[in-house]
């Protein structure tokens, strides 16, 4: 067993890593308005630009994930940093919309390494009764790292170009690209144990063996009713969390007149409120996974249930009050991010250990394509729809920024409306995880041949 010193040093590592995962990926939302009035670009474009990584990030996190289980991670977690933070570095060069869209695909090949390697690291590491607040420690570099995004790159951007933006966040990934080379890789399935089993009688007599290749794995992930719920709610949280921070500096831009020096302070303080809904949603699902299985998707699916009036209310404030859109940004923001941490290790929950960095993998690949991909896409559309019917509406031959903003608002209501999708799916996943928890318990109870 490594001293605690080293697990906090892992610990560390990874929430840093994850920290910029983040970061680096939300610079382009941070700066967009700078790059579309100089490049002329419509809401569409600036969505595929910000789906962009997604595309391959999808679909390489798949042998990615199967690495994870296989191969050392420490250096498959180093040479996915390295290769993000250059290509981040490298946004700053592009001439056009196809250059920086090639470059956003390479940020999404390097990023594709750090949750499915990272969640199976964790799953190894932390124990079934803590595994919650661990992946939620772990998240925070979700809120925190879009937050220092939009503080940081606003500011770079309002004051020396947006093209210097992209060079000061590609330079921070490489000393920790370094540091994972020196974390600890613990023995996979070392902390799982029947000691860590929620209260009452779960016993199951399917066996599960070890998987032996890479599509029996992606049939043993794929014939648990659990996960497919937990996938079709990644599509669904993966559309709003995708969509939000692509367009909300835009949003408040363009609705409520602030510059994207000021837009970035605000929507910075509303992710960095994220870390707080994690933290405390990991805590609470810890606490609830004592009573059975079902007790983190509660926690989940609850904290997604109050996020859809907060939202509502901050749509509702007028052009120009930004403290009253805010007042709802705030809270709704913060109980979105109740799903990480609770859902990410329920997937650990019903895994078996030589299956984890796969299962995030697939998990990671349908919610991106399905959701991360459209989110920021069909949000842009709808947006240069509503501008196109609002100008029409007022007998207006041009679609001018004012129309502009009246769309984008109308489209930002797909957030909410997808949300209470995402309850219901949710609360259905509640219902069915204790069947598949039954049979992870009882293999990991069979004694090996």
């Amino acid at each position: 067993m490594p001293r605690t010193s080293h697990l906090v040093f892992t610990f560390a590592v990874l929430v840093g890593i994850n920290t910029m995962n983040f970061f680096d990926r939300q610079v382009l939302p941070a700066v967009q308005e700078k790059i579309r009035t100089d490049w002329k670009l419509s809401d569409t474009e600036l969505g595929w630009l910000g789906t962009a990584f997604i595309l391959l990030y999808a679909l390489v996190g798949l042998p990615l994930g199967r690495l994870a289980d296989r191969w050392n991670r420490r250096w498959l977690l180093a040479a996915g940093v390295a290769l993000w933070s250059v290509a981040t570095f490298a946004g700053g060069f592009a001439w056009g919309f196809w250059s920086l869209f090639v470059l956003r695909l390479s940020v999404g090949i390097g990023e594709a390494t750090c949750a499915p390697t990272s969640s199976s690291l964790i799953g190894d590491m932390v124990s079934a009764r803590r595994r919650a607040l661990a992946m939620s420690i772990f998240m925070l570099g979700l809120p925190l790292g879009l937050a220092l995004s939009f503080f940081v790159s606003g500011v770079v951007a309002q004051r020396y170009g947006w093209r210097t933006a992209f060079f000061v966040a590609g330079v921070p990934p490489i000393t920790l690209a370094v540091a994972a080379l020196f974390i600890f890789d613990p023995p996979r399935g070392g902390t799982d144990t029947r000691k860590e089993e929620p209260e009452g009688d779960f016993s199951d007599s399917s066996p599960v063996g070890p998987p032996s290749s890479f599509l029996d794995v992606v049939r043993r992930v794929l014939r648990m009713p659990t996960m497919w719920l937990i996938i079709i709610s990644g599509a669904l949280h993966n559309f709003n969390m995708y969509a939000l921070g692509t367009f909300v500096a835009s949003f408040l831009t363009r609705y409520h007149g602030v510059n994207v020096e000021q837009a970035g302070y605000v929507s910075g303080l509303v992710y960095g409120c994220g870390a707080l809904g994690l933290f405390a949603a990991g805590w609470l699902g810890d606490i609830a996974f004592r009573r059975g299985p079902s007790g983190r998707l509660h926690v989940a699916w609850i904290g997604l249930a109050l996020a859809i009036p907060c939202l509502l209310f901050a749509l509702s404030a007028p052009p120009g009050r930004l403290w009253l859109c805010v007042l709802g940004l705030l809270p709704g923001c913060l109980l979105l991010y109740a799903y990480y941490g609770t859902v990410y290790a329920t997937i650990q929950d019903i895994v078996e250990p030589a299956s984890r960095g796969m299962a995030m993998a697939i998990y990671f690949c349908a919610m991106y394509l399905l959701g991360a991909v459209l989110g920021p896409v069909a949000t842009g559309w709808t947006s240069d729809y509503f501008a196109r019917a609002t100008a029409a509406a007022e007998g207006a031959e041009i679609v001018s920024e004012w129309h502009k903003a009246v769309g984008l608002h109308h489209a930002m209501y797909l957030i909410p409306i997808l949300d209470a999708l995402l309850v219901v799916v949710l609360f259905a996943a509640s219902r069915t995880v204790k069947w598949d928890y039954e049979r992870h318990t009882a293999a990991q109870s069979e004694p090996e041949a």
